[in-house]
């Protein structure tokens, strides 16, 4: 089987979407599939990759966003997905690359669109007050998911969070969760040598990994670490990860024992960072899924979530859901660290060994094979 990926808003320091493009496609070659992966970037480029053949298009920066890039030039990605003819296109964008779904079907290409974030979410992050006052914006997020749904064979989503404002529109979607590489992430990964380069011994290390953007909102996170403070507690957070607000944060945090890596490079100190970590903080509201959290629940560590996000589901009964209030992070932080050290590593790694990313890609083969069975050639 052929399988072409395109997307959006990969880059250098993207997480969750890059992560997943990157294991699908490595799964998808170890069971002899070739693979195409279509990114933006700073100029054309083609590489051979342990997940596929990777042709990235020159695109511009998005202004604010930063550093993501967005293809405009999707005449050219029509004529790279015209030389290697997939027998099945995945697309992850709701932006620019939406219409080649119109390309597959044209050519009797079966097709799928993840949903990667919901479009009632982004649209309540990032559309000023006055105008979300003006128009619904539910109403909104249903007319553009309606027109996806058109134009794709499956609209897959990672959770049922995800799948929501689907079902909302009456509109079918297929669930297919993510997973975590259980080899890279383990608690044997836990450091005293990394732990030490960001905490003293007497303090509690948290650790937020996400991108320092609006809707993220992590300063959640830091104003659970004032509460904390206010409580007596030595806490220390670290954040791994930069964004458009980074600087607004860092100020934010000036009185904080707050330490901010920016995005951590080295994918060996993250893992043991992780490990390492009494709690991981995963403050977005919006998350359909949240990789990090689940990377720190392989790695033996409890998260504390947004409990309007999707990681309720992810994180079960190995996390506690918080409301969107500093108070309310720092009551469920205290609460992780009130349970048995043992034992609360032990039920996060479990709940970890539930989601590998083997299953993932079963589930997306079986999918897609069902789709080629279903679609008529044209």
């Amino acid at each position: 089987m052929r399988i072409a990926h395109i997307a959006n808003f990969y880059g250098p320091t993207s997480g969750g979407l890059r992560t997943a493009m990157h294991a699908l496609g490595s799964g998808y070659r170890e069971r002899g599939h070739e693979v195409l992966l279509v990114v933006p970037g700073e100029r054309d480029v083609v590489e051979d990759t342990p997940y596929g053949t990777r042709v990235t298009v020159g695109a511009p920066v998005i202004p604010g966003s930063g550093g993501y890039r967005v293809i405009v030039r999707t005449r050219k990605v029509r004529r790279i997905l015209a030389d290697f003819a997939p027998d099945v296109l995945e697309v992850s964008d709701r932006t620019t690359l939406r219409s080649l779904g119109a390309w597959a079907v044209q050519r009797g290409v079966p097709s799928a669109f993840f949903a990667h974030e919901r479009a009632d979410g982004i649209l309540a992050a990032n559309l000023p007050a006055w105008l979300r006052r003006l128009v619904s914006i539910e109403a909104l997020a249903d007319w553009h998911n309606r027109g996806t749904h058109r134009r794709f064979t499956t609209v897959v989503c990672t959770t049922e969070y995800a799948r929501a404002e689907f079902s909302r529109a009456g509109l079918h979607a297929v669930k297919v969760p993510l997973g975590v590489d259980l080899d890279r992430f383990r608690p044997r990964n836990a450091s005293l040598e990394a732990r030490a380069t960001v905490a003293t011994d007497d303090e509690t290390l948290l650790l937020m990994a996400a991108r320092l953007s609006t809707e993220k909102r992590p300063e959640l996170a830091i104003d659970a670490v004032r509460v904390l403070r206010e409580r007596g507690e030595r806490v220390r957070l670290v954040s791994a990860g930069t964004g458009n607000v980074a600087q607004h944060m860092r100020e934010r945090a000036e009185d904080l024992p707050v330490t901010f890596l920016g995005f951590v490079t080295d994918r060996d100190y993250f893992a043991q960072l992780l490990a390492s970590a009494d709690v991981v903080v995963a403050p977005g509201p919006i998350e359909t899924f949240g990789l990090a959290a689940l990377e720190a629940l392989a790695s033996g560590t409890p998260a504390v979530v947004n409990a309007a996000s999707a990681l309720p589901e992810v994180v079960a009964d190995a996390g506690i859901a918080a409301e969107g209030t500093a108070e309310s992070f720092a009551d469920a932080i205290q609460a992780i660290l009130a349970r048995d050290p043992l034992k609360r590593r032990v039920a996060a790694r479990a709940r970890a060994e539930t989601m590998p990313w083997s299953a993932t890609v079963d589930l997306m083969l079986a999918l897609h094979t069902s789709q080629l069975a279903a679609t008529p050639h044209p």
